[in-house]
């Protein structure tokens, strides 16, 4: 009796652990993704915290990336972990992003190692700890860069206009600062700091350039570098930029429209063998398990996910077109 009791709190306490380990997990990953900062203060990050009282400098600092150094720039996946957390707008350093990742993916093998075997339980770990949290910035990533991209012609178009009415050129870009929204209002912000603090104007927009990695930037950072090099009418530039940007935009979504059938299809193409194997396996446990001992087994299922796997990149490549 005294026995079954002990064994009965050991699987209780099993239980709760694995609970609270995962609890901890996802609040930490929760808490490494979070901003902490309040939105609705005011539009744009940089605004935020000039009404918090922060000095320039202090902003520069923080919303700049700092450059991989030492053995993170070395390592293949994780080179450009500063500059990727910039791009999804996170205020982080890379130091604290490892960290954190690692001590989720600890507490995640600790559970997982009650309930499956050491290998098992440390991809887990490792996918749960460490490639869950880099897919979810990527993913903020990519959806910064696409608004920063579809809010740049309205950017331009601002910053003409008050070119156009005869304000100077850094002023104009101190007015799309404060009028635009995230994240454009403060990448353009950052440009007005540095400026502000004397750095050339066509070497901040070469920074903007470099920071957000867009083609569409770089093409205005190459204008304002050639009209501060040789004069010209600024406005008009400017203006036939946001235009040449907005109809690109508008050929990316008619592109992106043409293709969707193609793209879902090849999506569908992709995922059909791993589902009729699933529903196979669900069905019919013995159609594989009865031929797992055969020593052709092994070979054929290498051979099998190797197609499958080209048929993927083979139809990625087909459907998807460089916008």
């Amino acid at each position: 009796m005294l026995q079954a009791t002990t064994s009965e709190a050991a699987t209780y306490a099993v239980y709760g652990g694995a609970f609270l380990g995962i609890l901890i997990a996802f609040t930490g990953i929760a808490q490494l993704l979070r901003r902490g900062e309040n939105r609705s203060e005011a539009r744009s990050r940089r605004m935020r915290m000039i009404a918090e009282g922060a000095a320039a400098e202090e902003i520069l600092a923080l919303l700049k990336p700092a450059p991989a150094e030492g053995g993170l720039s070395r390592l293949p996946l994780l080179s450009g972990l500063p500059a990727m957390l910039a791009q999804a707008g996170l205020i982080m350093s890379p130091a604290r992003f490892l960290t954190l990742s690692l001590i989720a993916a600890a507490v995640i093998f600790l559970v997982a190692a009650a309930f499956l075997p050491a290998l098992t339980a440390l991809a887990a770990a490792l996918a749960l700890g460490l490639g869950l949290p880099l897919l979810v910035v990527k993913s903020r990533r990519d959806a910064r860069i696409e608004k920063l991209v579809r809010q740049l012609p309205d950017a331009l178009e601002l910053m003409a206009r008050a070119l156009k009415v005869g304000h100077p050129l850094n002023t104009s870009i101190g007015t799309v600062a404060a009028e635009m929204p995230d994240p454009i209002g403060t990448e353009f912000g950052l440009i007005f700091d540095q400026v502000s603090f004397g750095d050339d104007l066509s070497d901040a927009f070469q920074e903007f350039a470099d920071r957000v990695a867009i083609e569409d930037v770089r093409y205005l950072a190459a204008s304002i570098a050639i009209q501060h090099g040789t004069g010209g009418d600024l406005a008009r530039v400017v203006s036939i930029l946001a235009k040449v940007i907005r109809d690109r935009l508008t050929m990316r979504r008619r592109i992106k429209a043409v293709s969707s059938e193609g793209r879902l299809t090849g999506i569908f193409l992709s995922l059909l063998p791993l589902a009729i194997f699933g529903f196979t396996t669900i069905t019919s446990p013995d159609y594989y398990g009865g031929v797992r001992s055969d020593p052709m087994f092994l070979p054929m299922l290498g051979a099998i996910l190797t197609f499958t796997l080209a048929n993927f990149l083979v139809l990625r490549k087909l459907v998807n077109f460089r916008f």
